[in-house]
């Protein structure tokens, strides 16, 4: 089997972890990058990712979750991915003079780009704004669990929480941030009985439609 395939298939949505087991600097640097190079619409990458070890933050956002309250406890780490509340004209402005700086070219030469992606972005109303990045946010949590079953580090995506109290413990609306996604990583304890379940998905012939 694919090396690739094979780690799909080793992970799962773990639900109980071994609080005693701590990430290395080394894997978890290949998390962030994992999760930097992710694809995104038109290269925006309209979001920040906060990465919560401390306990005391993460009881309260524990507090305010519907589900996994013990695997945000006890994991290694949180990740909480909070999309730009309004991809606004500043944010492609900074989009677009980190295009510049990064290919090392003139300004004023991704100055069609530059348009066409305010103008697009005008049509919409601040709410599909927000709804579109929050979409975005989504690629980058498949990379970041894609990432860690590929080190063998278990991760649990998590949607089940309260948005607006996870937008106020973590002060996101100052920073024009609101909470999307989330995801715990870390190790499965050994008494784990779901890392036993055969992983159940829709057969082939179910799934793909080949026209």
């Amino acid at each position: 089997m694919n090396t690739f395939i094979s780690d799909l298939n080793w992970r799962y949505a773990t639900k109980k972890y071994d609080a005693s087991r701590t990430i290395s600097p080394e894997d978890l640097d290949v998390l962030k990058q994992a999760v930097r190079y992710s694809a995104s619409s038109y290269g925006l990458q309209p979001y920040r990712v906060l990465i919560i070890k401390d306990k005391a933050i993460r009881s309260q956002l524990a507090e305010v979750s519907f589900s996994n309250k013990d695997s945000i406890l006890k994991a290694s780490h949180l990740f909480v991915l909070a999309n730009i509340k309004d991809v606004d004209h500043a944010a492609i402005d900074a989009y677009i003079d980190n295009m510049a700086t990064t290919r090392n070219v003139e300004r004023e030469l991704l100055a069609g780009f530059e348009s066409f992606l305010k103008s697009a972005f005008s049509e919409q109303t601040p709410e599909s704004r927000s709804t579109w990045a929050s979409k975005q946010t989504y690629i980058a949590l498949a990379n970041l669990l894609s990432a860690a079953a590929s080190l063998k580090l278990d991760a649990t995506p998590m949607e089940g929480f309260q948005k607006a109290a996870y937008d106020e413990i973590l002060n996101l609306g100052e920073i024009g941030l609101t909470a999307s996604v989330a995801a715990v990583v870390g190790y499965r304890d050994h008494d784990d009985p779901a890392q036993h379940l055969t992983k159940v998905r829709k057969p082939e012939q179910e799934l793909f439609i080949t026209l």
